[in-house]
């Protein structure tokens, strides 16, 4: 689901972007960042129509044994019905919400950021950024925001379990929020964030630098 999730969200996001600030400037607001902002969260909710169906039968199929893709399916079909089109879909969109309460202020965050970078390192050198140049600018957006996201990716993480340690089930995100830090201290909402930041700043610098390898080839041919 990565690959065609990650085209999904660029083709949201780049389609989006200047009509957001062409919509803003007829009100009167001429904002980069709230276009940026507006665009990638249009790009991560068309991502997640294709990144949480991904990742529930993923999961299934990581739990159940000797179960191949096509019956992983068939059963997450006949699952408890989430969403307006459960009916159709079953259990295929099983945290859709809560994946969205996580990646929309991640993205918020990392893509007025990237291109933020993009445009001072560009200003300072006197010519456009590099795809290299690029690939820095979005690993150091994607790590700023994936330190300040942690406590969503906790709730997320501990939601998706639905208990806690001693089974007593989560009823909601402000439920976790509010018994982790009662039981384990606010400390506990940064669990995981020094790999989280590391990681995401390794898959942003490959991401965007061949997002932006690919895009650079593309220009130059046509």
């Amino acid at each position: 689901g990565s690959a065609p999730g990650a085209a999904l969200f660029f083709s949201v996001y780049e389609t989006m972007k200047p009509q957001m600030y062409w919509m803003q400037k007829k009100v009167g607001i001429e904002s980069e960042a709230i276009s940026h902002m507006t665009a990638a969260s249009l790009g991560e909710c068309a991502a997640c129509l294709v990144r949480v169906p991904t990742e529930v039968i993923k999961a299934k199929m990581q739990t159940a044994e000797h179960q191949t893709l096509s019956g992983t399916v068939r059963l997450v079909l006949r699952e408890e019905r989430h969403g307006p089109l459960g009916f159709l879909t079953g259990g295929l969109y099983r945290g859709f919400g809560i994946t969205l309460m996580r990646e929309v202020p991640f993205a918020v965050i990392q893509f007025p950021l990237y291109e933020r970078f993009k445009t001072i390192w560009a200003d300072v050198q006197g010519a456009p950024t590099s795809p290299i140049q690029a690939a820095a600018c979005g690993s150091l957006s994607g790590a700023i925001a994936a330190a300040i996201t942690t406590p969503l990716d906790v709730i997320k993480t501990r939601l998706m379990l639905g208990k806690d340690k001693t089974g007593k089930a989560y009823k909601s995100a402000m439920d976790v929020w509010q018994r982790t830090i009662a039981e384990e201290g606010s400390s506990a909402m940064f669990s995981g964030i020094q790999p989280r930041v590391m990681w995401i700043s390794i898959g942003g610098f490959v991401f965007f630098g061949a997002y932006e390898g690919f895009r650079h080839l593309i220009e130059t041919c046509t």
